[in-house]
């Protein structure tokens, strides 16, 4: 590349350097579709992931409903009503008619490329839900079969830009140690939301990464109050299926049934008892016995762990706790503009969890079957407006003079300081994970927490990152730090109760505040409302 690439503040020529049209960035579902759409409209794609694309991510070790539902009005009314009122009545029809239809489309697509949907009696296949590995397995061998060029074990550091607006990426392979760059002619956010290391399965490669690049680049995010949702699981497991706690009955040790206690509605009783320490315990004992063989086979991870302790979940009860998922099933994200998933950067889109669902969603979680079909639904859009973005640009990527956009100084040298990464990971994980901090908010609590995390941005800040395997740990702490101060910014400034976003102090929902929250920045983070009637649209 013409005089290497300007990464931070540090002039370099990257080991491994490489120019395409369209760099995806990101391996999951939103990713792969998006690679998938893209090199079919003609682009030549660099797809990179932080782990293995095919095995890294929230889908791949799991299975997962899809919100696909055949074209009849009747049936596309009721399932956009079935969210539209959980989620503060924030979701937008025409956005969640283009993602049925594509969403249909798609899944469609896949049947006919051999995914194996298991079929009903009378021979019609089950195109409501995907197995994870499968899934992903078959995207990995379409995008490599489309000529994509996969960088695998490859976390981008940050976006690469000019004064046109983002020309690619450049980060590490943790395998080897060399450093990557890509220049591009657009780029798409697919890096999936953030759960901030919870543990939660599948997804401590989901650290905000993406939400932290793009507002580098001067994205703007949108939603970011939604983005304190809980999972269910058992004490001993990472596995968090709420859905399947719909068959569940909550006890207290003595076999005594928690009151308002469930999966959809009841996990504020159930983190309320948790703060008191009283446990909780489930057993699946509403599940009738005709379909729990059907449950075993629907999601063979979600019995492993019981089995490999002697319960039988429909029999025994079992203590439960609520995981942190955080923006993985809230619905905050990048915010877009269009109907491409472009952000108002020029040559920047989003995609899968990265982007805000609020468009199909609101502010209720997407749960499973929204995110699925959301992820590849607006990878399918993503994918489609940057090819045509960097084909329009008339093969002048390789001749772009482009400088790093990371907020932290990216070196080669050592600084010859103890590395404080882990001590801010546990230090925003202590803002972020506690229940009357997170899931029940306050205004002192909020302000409180949004203090020492400010603080906590401003030590990031002056701390150089060396560029080694080990970089993207320091870049996963300034991303969880960001998010949290975006989450809890637009939580002080929704003073009501909506959706997954409750206010103690504000326990009612307003009618007056139905709007969607804009927010941005990085040192000083902002927030202001935005109209409902300002949807996105095509340019």
């Amino acid at each position: 590349m013409n005089g290497g690439i300007v990464m931070g503040s540090l002039k370099r020529n990257s080991d491994l350097e490489l120019v395409a049209d369209v760099l995806v960035i990101g391996g999951g579902p939103a990713g792969t579709w998006a690679a998938l759409t893209a090199a079919s409209s003609g682009a030549s794609v660099v797809l990179a992931d932080k782990g293995y694309c095919g095995t890294s991510g929230a889908t791949a070790p799991s299975g997962t409903g899809v919100w696909y539902v055949e074209p009849d009005p009747k049936l596309r009314e009721e399932a956009k009503q079935s969210r539209f009122g959980l989620g503060g009545q924030l979701a937008d029809s025409e956005w969640m008619n283009r993602v049925l239809d594509r969403t249909y489309d798609n899944m469609n697509k896949l049947g006919a490329w051999g995914y194996p949907f298991p079929q009903d009696e009378q021979g019609r296949p089950y195109r409501r839900g995907l197995q994870g590995p499968e899934y992903m397995r078959l995207m990995r061998k379409l995008v490599k079969k489309a000529g994509v060029r996969i960088l695998d074990h490859s976390p981008a550091l940050e976006l690469l830009a000019d004064e046109f607006g983002v020309g690619g990426a450049a980060g590490v392979r943790t395998q080897s140690g060399e450093t990557w760059s890509v220049k591009s002619g657009a780029v798409v956010i697919a890096t999936g939301g953030c759960a901030f290391l919870s543990k939660a399965l599948g997804c401590n490669v989901l650290t905000g990464d993406g939400y932290l690049m793009a507002a580098e680049a001067g994205a703007h995010l949108s939603g970011m109050e939604f983005s304190n949702a809980y999972a269910i699981a058992p004490t001993f497991s990472t596995v968090t299926k709420t859905a399947y706690y719909r068959y569940a009955s909550f006890y207290y040790e003595d076999g005594t049934i928690v009151e308002g206690a469930g999966s959809t509605r009841g996990r504020s009783v159930i983190a309320r008892n948790l703060l008191q320490n009283r446990q909780v315990y489930a057993r699946l004992d509403k599940a009738p016995e005709d379909i729990r063989p059907l449950l075993r086979t629907g999601q063979t991870n979600f019995f492993l762990p019981f089995e490999r302790v002697g319960i039988d979940p429909f029999k025994d009860m079992f203590p439960v706790t609520l995981r942190l998922e955080g923006t993985v099933r809230g619905t905050g994200g990048i915010h877009i503009i269009d109907t491409n998933c472009a952000t108002k950067v020029p040559g920047l889109y989003a995609a899968g969890d990265a982007a805000t669902r609020e468009l199909i969603c609101g502010g209720f979680t997407g749960g499973g079957s929204h995110n699925a079909a959301w992820a590849m639904s607006s990878g399918s859009f993503a994918g489609e407006g940057a090819a045509a973005y960097a084909l329009g640009l008339g093969g002048k990527t390789a001749q772009r003079s482009l400088k790093g956009l990371s907020a932290v100084t990216l070196t080669e040298k050592a600084s010859g300081k103890p590395d404080k990464t882990d001590s801010f990971i546990r230090a925003v994980q202590d803002e972020v994970t506690p229940y009357d901090r997170n899931l029940f908010r306050t205004d002192k609590g909020l302000d409180s927490s949004l203090g020492r995390l400010d603080k906590l941005w401003s030590d990031i800040r002056e701390e150089p990152v060396q560029l080694r395997p080990e970089a993207f740990k320091a870049r996963e702490a300034a991303a969880m730090t960001a998010t949290a101060r975006w989450m809890y910014e637009s939580a002080k400034t929704r003073t009501e109760t909506r959706g997954m976003h409750k206010r103690e102090d504000f326990p009612q929902l307003d009618e007056a505040q139905q709007y969607r929250l804009v927010s941005g920045g990085l040192d000083k983070v902002w927030v202001k409302p935005e109209p409902l009637g300002k949807e996105a649209t095509v340019r």
